[in-house]
This record gives structure tokens, sequence and C-alpha cells, in this order.
């Protein structure tokens, strides 16, 4: 975390081209005694400095003899004046030996340390360069000037050490130059602070921790850059290397009237533990001296600190701590430091004789209720290390965390507001959840499901309420108790997961069952659905299935309500799956509710599949989700032990008229084409060694595994969806399936020896792992190894089934299409009849002569057709109308010559009426009279004429 009093570094203004050529054409030649100050900024209203030589001011520093000391400290002041708005780049090397050369002198001699103070300013002032190149020109040389400027902490000097810290913090607070005295272009923003990280700086100054052990006020300007320092990564990562941590808790406590040490030490560590990774600072903090320090701040603190200031460290210390504790082993408890801080947490709801919680009192002021939910917090990571489930019990988290597990009130306690409670509620609740697992026994002890019923009772009763939903764990509940409902929930699907007999049946007896029931119908009918209200459905049916399983007595509890409940979730828009709300978890956990609480119970059953159940179940599986699918091809399995089910299934209709049939068969497809499984276009099988084995099987090498752990051939039925499928065909049949393919058939005949081919690899798996293990079989063995032959056959015998059922179906669609060719053939013949009996009506229309022709026809054919021998007493009638000129068919006709009297058998012979009646009766005619029996044709015949 970054010191709030740091800033960024405002980035220089660059002067333009023009202005610059301006300011070099105003230099003196160099061939003049004295020069314009210019190389960097000298030029102060006509003011003029003699230039320095730095190879000169080298040379003269180096000089052993005293006598020049007065002059040295001159050149000194010189090189300083001139370089008072700035370093150049082309000279850091040269004022970097300059500066090492005056460190060595003060050693001997005091005089010096003014002047080596005066250089040692000079770095924090802004670099400057000549050409854009110059930044990677000389960035080995500024790496070197700055690494050694970290050196110089050696000298035992407090002010030369002080300003190396001051000089080193301007890196990151430096002001631009101004522009006045603006030459050259100053480096980029961060060219200086990119070379501290390749220098190494933040590491030495770590080191240099050591030196100013007894020094507080030194030690206070290191901690200060260091603080500076570690916002940068690559810092933190070399402070690391020194042990910052370490080196910075063994100071954590030392006595300091100003109070900044421990302040400023707090804040790097902070930065150290957001801005190294875990392992990197697992190792330095994991050790007593840490945590005991971290300890003793965080009590002194919160016993003894009164100010504003004292309240905001102390929280600062306990986030530290927060942070250290979630470290796999670090020593919380050895050191005392787990104990206190449950002591803390639980005082007041808790009354405790401790001596320490004494005269502790929570204020409600803003820092004391941040320490009270960084506390309740600590709880949660402490409960991560099962060590610490004594000392929870022994300061009776659960008792303490149950305080909050009551309605709401206007105002809190301790004089904290009504927002105040509620986020201490939520956080609480929260907490008991990971805490209450853990703690089954104070649980129980302390009535635990019937506290939390009774919240619930009061989340679902319309007894007025508003939650300000302000925290983390109030998101989404403001303005309703769904918040409180939430966390509620999640407790009891926390402790029932646990599958104790008696914290489930305590449940159930305090009518737990139809309880969450009620929580579905309400939030069903009175919320809409958003994230939370999807959570709490979730959670309904997680604990109702926990409840509810493999206890037929609880599933009848559940009763024909939980399944009007439930069938309404399990017909969810499949658009809504992808809403990213949750609907999702909510329909699996309601798959498994249906799995665990009506299964099993045949009243259940039957009245599921009445409620078209199936159905829905089969529609769910249209969805093509992986994960839903494989849960509802179990749950069909097991449906399918019910007699009733099959015909549910077979009656099914999809889209388009798709059966169940041919669904199940179209995703074992699917799935063997998402596993590799070989096949060729046609479906068939193209390995018969390893008809089933998928790319990833296939990739696998054969390990000798102990009888009791599973191969990869026995794991392959658990993975994927071909043997559930393969169960519910089996209960279906393999004969007779509705709606299917031929592509369906060649599947289906894989599908029906799937048992076979399974029991074939893990024999091909057992042969492997003999040879693998170079063992040799003793007769009658080697004979029944040779199984594996076998299972080829059975593959090879599939594979020509398929072969046959492709021909069969080719040949089939080979006389499906000749009958259609054949149809259309005859089509075009009609109508070519029809196309030549129309030209040959209209030639008779207009060709008298061919009109003749077609009579002459129509009169020879009807003559042929009539019978040469004539039978015995038999009278022979015309058919046709003499002197009709037409030859189309001229209707029903009849001419009779004569009938006998003698024959008409009484004295009506002679009229009309016997005429009539004796043709339908039968009798023998005895007068022949010629009857015209319609008159239309004559008529139609004239026409025609």
């Amino acid at each position: 975390m970054a010191s709030p009093g740091l800033r960024p570094v405002l980035a220089p203004t660059f002067l333009l081209p023009s202005v610059a050529e301006k300011r070099k054409a105003l230099v003196p030649s160099p061939g003049l005694e004295e020069t314009w100050d210019g190389e960097l900024g000298g030029m102060e209203q006509g003011n003029r400095s003699k230039s320095v030589d730095l190879s000169h001011v080298i040379k003269l520093l180096e000089e052993p003899e005293p006598s020049t000391t007065e002059e040295q400290l001159q050149v000194l002041e010189k090189v300083a004046n001139r370089y008072r708005y700035g370093i150049l780049l082309n000279d850091i090397a040269q004022i970097s030996k300059i500066l090492n050369l005056c460190a060595e002198k003060s050693h001997t001699d005091k005089v010096f340390i003014e002047p080596t103070c005066e250089i040692i300013k000079l770095y924090g002032l802004p670099f400057s360069k000549k050409k854009l190149s110059d930044e990677v020109t000389y960035a080995k040389e500024v790496q070197e000037a700055i690494s050694q400027l970290g050196c110089l902490m050696r000298v035992p000097c407090s002010q030369v050490k002080i300003q190396i810290c001051k000089s080193i913090i301007n890196f990151y607070h430096a002001e631009p130059p101004k522009k006045e005295f603006q030459v050259y272009q100053p480096v980029s923003a961060n060219y200086k602070k990119h070379m501290v990280e390749l220098g190494g700086l933040a590491e030495t100054l770590v080191l240099s921790l050591t030196l100013v052990e007894n020094q507080l006020t030194e030690k206070l300007w290191i901690i200060k850059t260091l603080q500076h320092l570690s916002i940068s990564e690559t810092n933190c990562q070399l402070m690391m290397k020194a042990q910052a941590p370490i080196r910075l808790c063994s100071h954590l406590n030392d006595v300091d009237p100003t109070g900044q040490l421990l302040f400023r030490s707090s804040e790097v560590l902070w930065n150290l533990l957001e801005n190294t990774s875990k392992d990197e600072i697992t190792d330095q903090f994991n050790n007593l001296e840490c945590v005991q320090a971290l300890k003793e701040a965080f009590t002194h603190l919160l016993l003894h600190g009164s100010r504003h200031y004292d309240r905001q460290l102390r929280n600062d210390i306990l986030v530290i701590a927060t942070l250290v504790a979630q470290i796999p082993g670090t020593p919380m408890i050895e050191t005392g430091f787990a104990k206190q801080l449950i002591l803390f947490a639980t005082f007041h709801e808790v009354k405790s004789h401790n001596p320490l919680v004494k005269g502790l009192r929570i204020t409600s002021s803003y820092e004391d209720f941040e320490l009270k939910k960084l506390l309740l917090n600590m709880l949660t990571v402490l409960a991560k290390d099962l060590c610490s489930v004594q000392l929870l019990h022994e300061g009776k988290v659960i008792l303490a965390l149950f305080y909050y597990l009551k309605p709401n009130e206007k105002s809190g306690p301790v004089g904290m507001s009504a927002a105040q409670f509620e986020e201490l509620q939520l956080l609480a609740i929260a907490t008991l959840a990971t805490v209450a697992p853990l703690l089954i026994e104070d649980y129980m002890t302390n009535c635990g499901n019937t506290r939390l019923l009774m919240f619930l009772e009061w989340c679902l009763s319309n007894e007025p309420f508003f939650a300000q939903g302000n925290s983390f764990h109030g998101t989404g509940g403001r303005g309703t108790k769904l918040a409180q409902m939430r966390y509620c929930l999640k407790v009891l699907n926390r402790v029932v997961s646990l599958c104790d007999g008696t914290v489930n049946l305590d449940l159930c007896d305090n009518g737990a069952i139809q309880q969450l029931l009620d929580i579905l119908k309400k939030t069903t009918r009175k919320y809409e659905e958003d994230a939370i209200v999807l959570e709490i459905q979730t959670y309904v049916f997680l604990i109702l299935s926990n409840l509810c399983e493999n206890d037929t007595h609880r599933k009848e509890l559940f009763g024909w309500d939980g399944i009007d409940i439930l069938i309404p979730f399990l017909k969810m828009d499949a658009k809504k799956l992808y809403s990213g709300l949750g609907h999702n978890r909510l329909l699996v956990s309601a798959l498994d509710c249906l799995w665990c609480c009506v299964l099993g119970c045949i009243i259940l059953e039957d009245y599921f599949l009445e409620n078209e159940g199936i159905f829905t179940l089969l529609d769910l599986l249209m969805l093509h989700q992986k994960s839903v699918c494989n849960l509802v091809l179990g749950l069909l399995v097991e449906f399918c032990d019910n007699p009733k089910t099959v015909s549910h299934i077979n009656a099914w209709q999809g889209k388009k008229g798709q059966t169940a049939a041919n669904m199940l068969i179209s995703l074992w497809r699917q799935e063997e084409d998402d596993m590799g499984v070989k096949r060729d276009k046609d479906g068939r099988i193209v390995d018969t060694k390893q008809p089933l084995i998928g790319q990833f099987q296939k990739t696998q090498e054969v390990i000798p595994m102990p009888a009791n752990c599973p191969t990869i051939a026995i794991m392959d039925v658990a993975e994927n969806m071909r043997a559930k499928i393969y169960c519910i065909i089996c209960k279906l049949g393999f004969e007779n399936l509705p709606g299917l393919t031929a592509k369906d058939f060649v599947t289906l005949a894989i599908i029906r020896r799937y048992l076979d081919f399974k029991v074939g690899e893990v024999w091909s798996e057992i042969c492997a792992e003999l040879k693998k293990e170079n063992f040799r079989p003793v007769p009658p063995y080697p004979e029944v190894l040779q199984i594996t032959e076998a299972f080829e056959n059975v593959g090879k015998m599939v594979l020509s089934l398929q072969t046959e059922m492709l021909e069969s179906q080719k040949y089939q669609e080979l006389q499906e299409e000749e009958k259609c060719y054949a149809k259309i053939q005859s089509l075009h013949k009609q109508r070519e009849m029809v196309s030549k009996s129309w030209e040959n009506f209209l030639t008779r229309t207009s060709n008298y002569e061919a009109l003749k022709n077609a009579k002459g026809l129509q009169e020879k054919s009807i003559e042929i057709s009539r019978s040469k021998v004539k039978p015995f007493k038999a009278t022979l009638h015309p058919t046709d109308i003499k002197g009709l000129n037409t030859t189309i068919a001229s209707g029903r006709l009849v001419t009779v010559e004569s009938t006998p009297s003698e024959l008409t058998g009484g004295p009506l012979a002679d009229t009309d009426l016997a005429l009539k009646r004796l043709p339908i009766r039968g009798g023998a005619l005895k007068r022949i009279k010629e009857v015209k029996v319609i008159d239309s044709v004559k008529k139609g015949s004239e026409s025609i004429k």
C-alpha cells in the first residue's frame, strides 16, 4: 500500500527546439578564458561563473597532501555551484567518483562532510540530457552512480545518511526544473525510478538498517525512504532478498516518542505483502519474531492508544496481521496472538474475566466499527487452520456469533446505528458459515438449528424492516431481508452437508422441510429473479437434498407439494441459462433435489410421472448442455426402475416429431465426437480391436495398479454419458424403437454391444499389465487371455452387421427411387396419351374423312368384340343409334323389335305398365315393341351432327 503522503512526479516541461537553439547561440566560444555557465542552466540574469574541469577536480582530490585541503574545498564548492540546477548525464560518472573521494576524506577530515552533503544533494535534482539517446547511452553509469549512493550509507556520519535519504526521496517528489534556467532536455519522469530498480538501491538500504540500530533519526529516514521505494514491485522483491520483514519487525516496538517508526514500518510491511507473491513472503513472515512483534504492537495500541491516529494505526496493524495469518504455518497460535484476537473479537458478546479486556471499551466511532469487522474477519482466517479449532471452542465463538442472530432493531448495541449493526450481523452470519461446521458440538449445544429456523421465520414474516445493504455481504438486499436469508441458508447448507444424523434429524423435527418449501413459494411469488434470489433458491434445494437423501419418511414429508414446486424450476427457459445470474446452478441443484427427494419413493415417482415429469427431463436433454445432460440421463436411468417410465419415454416427441430413442442415439454420437472415437463417414467401427476408445484414452499409457484402483477403462464409464445411454436403451429394448434412421441403426448396433466392448477393454488392460511386468501366466491362463481375440471377433461381427444394414438401406433407397421414377414415367405417358387423344379429337371435328375412318374403326371394334356364338333361344338387341355420325359413346340404348304375347303371363301384357315391370321381374316378353328409352341421346346425337 502506498503512503498517503506520496504524490506522482510531474513530467518536466520540454523546451521548444527554437528556444534551445537561441540559448546555445548565446554561449561564448570555448576559446575564451571565462564562459557562460550555460551547460546546465548557468544563465541567471547575466551572472557569470568559471567553468569547472571535473578531471582536474578528481586529480586534485586524489592528492593526499593536507596543504591542498583549502583548494579542494574551493573546487568542490564550484562543482556544487555549477550543478545546482541538476546533473548532466554525461557527467554523472565523474560526479560519482568525486563523491566517493569526498566520502573517503570525510572519514579523516570532518571539513569534507559539508561538501559531501552538497554533492549528494545534487542527486536529488533533475537529471538532464544533451541528446535523446543519452538515457540509453549512460544508463549503466547512472545505474552505478545510484547504486554507489546507497553504499555511502556506510559513512559514519548522520548528516550524510540523512542527506542520502532526502535525495532518494526527491526521486519520487522532484520538482520540474525552472524554465528560465533550463537549457538541456530533462530526462523522462520515471527514468530515475527505473535506475533505482536496476541499481538494487532498495536492497542496500534495507541492509543499512543494521548500521543505525541505536540511531532513531537515521532509522526513521531510512524507513521513510523504503516507504517510497516499496511502491514498486521490483523494489519489494529486492527488499525481500535483504529480509526486510524480519529487519523491520525487529524494530517495530522500539522506543519512539514521535510514533513514526511503527507507522512507516507498517506501511512498508503492507506494501511488501501486496507486491510480492505468497511463496516469497511465507518463509520470512513464518517466524516467531515477526508475529510476536505484530502482537505486541497491536495489543499496545488497542489497550493504550486513545488518539484517532492510534486507532487508525491499530487497524492497519490488524490488517497486516490478517494477511500474515493467511500464510500457512504462521505461528499465530504459538505466540498466543490467535488466542488474544479471539478474546478481543468476542469480549462484548461473551463476558470474560480476562484482565486484558477488563477496561477495554469499544465506542461507536468509525475506527472501532472497522476494528470489530476486522476481528470478525480474523475469526474466519483463523478457522482455516484446524489447530485453532480448540481455541475457537474455548473462546465460545459460536455463542458470540449467535448474539447477532436476532431481528434488527432501530439502533445497534453500544450506540451503533442500525446500518452498522446490520453490517456486523451479516458479517457474523457469514463467519458462522465457516466456523459452525468445525464446532458442530457447540452449534448443537447452543440450539443452532432452532435459532436459524426462528431467524428464517423472521426473514419470511411481514414485519417491517428496511435494510441498508451497504456492505459487501448486503449486496442486493437493500430494502428487504434477502441478505439475512441468504447467509442464514448458507450456514444451514454448510451444517447439513456434514451429513451428521443428529443435526439433520433435529432440523427435520423442527419442521425445516416445510419451512424451506415455504421459502421457495414466497421467493418465487414475491421477488423478481436476480442473483441473490437464485442463490437463496439454490441453497434451499441443496439443503432439501441433504435432508431427504436415503430417508423415505422425509421424502414423504417433501410430498406432492414439493413436486409441484419443483417442476416449474425444471421447466426453465433455455435463454436464462446464459444470463449469468446463476440459473445454471439453480437448475443443477433442482435436479439434485429431484434425485434425492423423489427417487426411491414410489408414490412421489408416480405423481412426478403423472405431471409429465419425464417429458420435462427429456426436454432438458434438448438443451445439449453436457453437465445437465449427464445429470438428466442419470435421473432417467433411476426412473426406468419404475415400470411406468418406459411408456412415458416412448410417448415423448420433440421438435419435428423426434423420438426419445433418436435423441439418445444422437447424444451417443455427439459424445463420441467429443471424445475423438474413430468412426467412418457412415458411423461404422474403424478399429475392431478397440471400438470404444477415444483420443485421450488412446494416449494414456497402461500403468500397473492395485486391484482396488479403477483403471482407465473403468474411469471412462463414469467420465462420459455412454454408459447411461446404454442403460436407458436397455430398458426401452433394442427392437421396435420408433423414429430411427439408417444411421441410428448403425449406431444402435454399437450401443447394443457396449458392455461386451467394455469387458474387452478391461481384458486388454490386464494383458498389457502382465506384458509390462514380464509375467508369464501358467496354463490354462494363456488360453484364457486369448479372450481378447473373441472380443475382436465381436467387433468384426458388428462391423459386418453395420455394413449389411447400410447395403440394405441403399438397396431399399434404390427400390424407392425406381418406384418414384416409374411413377414419374407413368405420369408422363398418361399426359402424352391425353395429349394425343385431344389431338385426335380435334382432327375428327375438323376433318370429315378422319371422322368417317374413326367411325368405321369404332364399329369394326364393336363388331369384333361381340361373341360369335349365338346362345340358344337368345334375343340380341342392337346397342347403337343408327345414322349417328359420332365416335363418342352414345349412352345406354336398347331396341326391342317384338315380344310374343303368350309369354306375358297376364291381361296387362299389352300395356305400358307390363313393359316396365316385366324386365324387372325377369319375365319373358311376348310382344316386341320399339321403345326409345332416352330422348336426350337423340338430341345429343343431332347436336353432334
